[in-house]
């Protein structure tokens, strides 16, 4: 089985390419996976072709998705903090080059699955306290609406028979290992993370901040399910909320607390940001995810197992008392 992985250079694609090439999918063996990205996949296999390039060249998509591709996971996006501030690249990225990939995917006739990621940037403006899943989606930043463009793209291109297509609206990914990114959620995981790492981090929202959360683990399994999961179950509404954990920032920190000690939490200092607070606090932090859960999704089960399950991955853990704040 060939499966095409966008983003294959990002944290994620890279734990989802271990998955497959350890577990096969749908009881299969996983005989090879291409990605594409501007930087190569990290993982060394050689069932993996890693190919550096733009996602949106559509010579690269040639060479990258042919009629035996099984699957596309289409991961690669500019985040939402460099999509509001780089109008232009965000626009030719996550509206561009996504249609590009659904051309060349429609051209093949194969009808392959589809599966794209989109976020709770989708939702805006004024929210009930917990989203249905019929709640209209009316993004407030460029890249919500991004997003949006292209789980509505998705779902024509799966209702004219061209793929087989699911959108998931991811919850905020944390704890995300590696460098800290460009996205305005960011901090959702470098107050973990950093501390952890013997770093201050800067937290530039209010400890009151509620966010709508999910682990990278969860994130795995639920891209997972999204690839073998039958069709006819979803219908003609292609788009689904992903089930999660509603968490203030001050829980979270409470919860690393708890994981790590309170000497670790020391490294923490608010600052607070405006522009970043004004687009989290415009996505919404509570979802009811019903018919995510009856298809089958996952969330995690409280966010001090999230913290743990981040220390696990990265190893012990130094003493905040052996570092200098930066």
């Amino acid at each position: 089985m060939q499966i095409a992985i966008t983003g294959g250079g990002g944290f994620l694609a890279s734990m989802l390419v271990r998955r497959l090439l350890n577990n096969g999918l749908a009881g299969q063996p996983v005989t090879r996976i291409v990605t594409i990205d501007l930087v190569p996949c990290p993982v060394v296999d050689p069932r993996v072709q890693s190919m550096v390039a733009d996602v949106g060249d559509r010579e690269t998509l040639t060479r990258a998705i042919a009629a035996d591709t099984k699957a596309v996971v289409h991961l690669a996006a500019v985040v939402s903090g460099q999509a509001e501030a780089d109008f232009d690249l965000g626009t030719r990225v996550n509206i561009d080059a996504t249609r590009a990939l659904l051309e060349h995917v429609r051209a093949l006739g194969t009808k392959p699955r589809f599966v794209f990621t989109s976020s709770v940037a989708a939702f805006g403006g004024k929210l009930p306290e917990r989203v249905q899943d019929d709640t209209r989606a009316l993004p407030q930043s460029s890249y919500g609406v991004q997003k949006v463009i292209g789980e509505l793209l998705v779902g024509d291109y799966t209702r004219k028979g061209f793929i087989d297509g699911i959108t998931l609206r991811v919850p905020t990914i944390s704890v995300r290992p590696g460098a800290p990114n460009k996205a305005a959620s960011s901090f959702a995981s470098g107050i973990i993370r950093e501390p952890l790492a013997g770093i201050q981090a800067i937290c530039p929202v209010s400890p009151e901040m509620r966010m709508w959360l999910q682990s990278p683990d969860r994130a795995i399994d639920n891209l997972l399910h999204a690839l073998t999961l039958d069709g006819e179950l979803l219908g003609n509404d292609r788009t689904v909320n992903l089930p999660g954990l509603s968490v203030s920032v001050g829980a979270m920190i409470d919860a690393l607390r708890i994981a790590a000690g309170e000497e670790i939490t020391k490294l923490i200092r608010y600052e607070h940001d405006p522009a970043v607070e004004r687009i989290v606090a415009s996505w919404p932090n509570d979802f009811d995810a019903v018919r995510a859960r009856a298809l089958g999704f996952v969330a995690d089960e409280d966010y001090v197992s999230v913290v743990r399950a981040h220390m696990a991955r990265v190893g012990d853990t130094p003493s905040a008392t052996q570092h200098t704040p930066a």
